[in-house]
């Protein structure tokens, strides 16, 4: 049973004693669930933190790897090049005397990505919960909708957990309502999903991140963090996210990366938007066509023909007001 006193999302978790909170979509995405991480914890859970990875981990040393296809990533891991989103989280854990450990996936097909969550259970000692975390709200997408974003990573992620039936709770929490416009994501269409969800049983209702909340300033200062060790190829999503939370509006500027283009940031960025995975999952129509991936190029070619053979797609919707 649930409560307005208590968002759905957490009355789900309420029992959970150990938890995995993984980066869905790779890059930055682990940053989105760090607020989340830090809330479960203060309730007295122990949270574990991982991610989808953008990194060359085939690089790191032997020492890093825990399972197959699973690298435990700390403050000093070496790596070639300057972006390694998971190393500057495990170095801001570190200086808030946090454990610091963030485990990394590299970019695969759902089988080995499947296996690889499995051994890294398996290594932490289980769990009682997996929440998925979606740095903008593409991972809500079905197939049928005129644009797609950037669906290869968080697909990979989804059809993965998903096969984790003998996980008691898998969710997912989506924060940065908007950002993916960009990649051409239409929100009147997510919204329309989100409803569809509810009706379905599987909508967890939405909560915000205030900024002075102890979680927000966490978030505001982890960012930070993060965009000074990535000068070059600061997060966009992230960005967004953080000055949405700050109370910034509109067409704020913090990287140069968004130079020509036009952002709308706005209170509905640091919104997190919750969902019961596995009914996600069957909403989906073609995440059965990835079951059997080994290669993220798998994903992409299985997407990509399911969206050829599709008779109309759901066109775009303006907001009516």
């Amino acid at each position: 049973m649930f409560s307005l006193r208590e968002p759905a999302f957490f009355t789900r978790l309420r029992e959970a004693r150990r938890i995995l909170v993984a980066g869905a979509g790779g890059g930055f995405d682990v940053y989105s669930g760090l607020p989340v991480a830090l809330a479960l914890r203060s309730a007295g859970a122990e949270v574990h933190l991982a991610s989808l990875s953008f990194s060359d981990l085939y690089g790191l040393d032997l020492d890093s790897w825990v399972a197959e296809d699973v690298a435990a990533i700390s403050p000093d891991t070496p790596l070639r090049g300057d972006y390694f989103p998971e190393r500057s989280l495990a170095r801001w854990l570190s200086s808030q005397e946090l454990p610091h450990t963030v485990y990394a996936f590299p970019r695969t097909g759902v089988q080995p990505l499947r296996a690889a969550y499995r051994a890294l259970l398996e290594h932490i000692g289980g769990v009682d919960a997996v929440v998925l975390v979606d740095g903008g709200t593409d991972i809500l997408m079905h197939g049928d909708e005129d644009g797609l974003g950037t669906p290869e990573e968080d697909m990979a992620s989804l059809a993965a957990v998903a096969g984790l039936e003998e996980i008691p709770h898998r969710l997912v929490a989506c924060v940065g309502f908007g950002v993916d416009a960009y990649h051409g994501v239409n929100h009147s269409l997510v919204l329309e999903n989100l409803a569809g969800l509810d009706r379905a049983g599987g909508y967890l209702g939405a909560f915000s991140l205030p900024r002075e909340s102890s979680e927000g300033a966490a978030y505001l200062d982890a960012v930070a963090h993060a965009q000074d060790c990535h000068a070059s190829h600061p997060s966009i999503v992230q960005g967004s996210v953080a000055a949405a939370v700050r109370g910034e509006f509109g067409d704020v500027r913090f990287t140069e990366r968004t130079r020509g283009s036009e952002l709308f940031v706005n209170p509905l960025m640091g919104l997190y938007f919750c969902v019961d995975l596995p009914v996600l999952a069957r909403a989906n129509l073609y995440l059965d066509r990835l079951e059997h991936t080994v290669l993220m190029r798998q994903i992409s070619t299985a997407i990509s023909n399911f969206r050829e053979e599709l008779p109309r797609q759901r066109p775009p919707r303006a907001f009516p007001h």
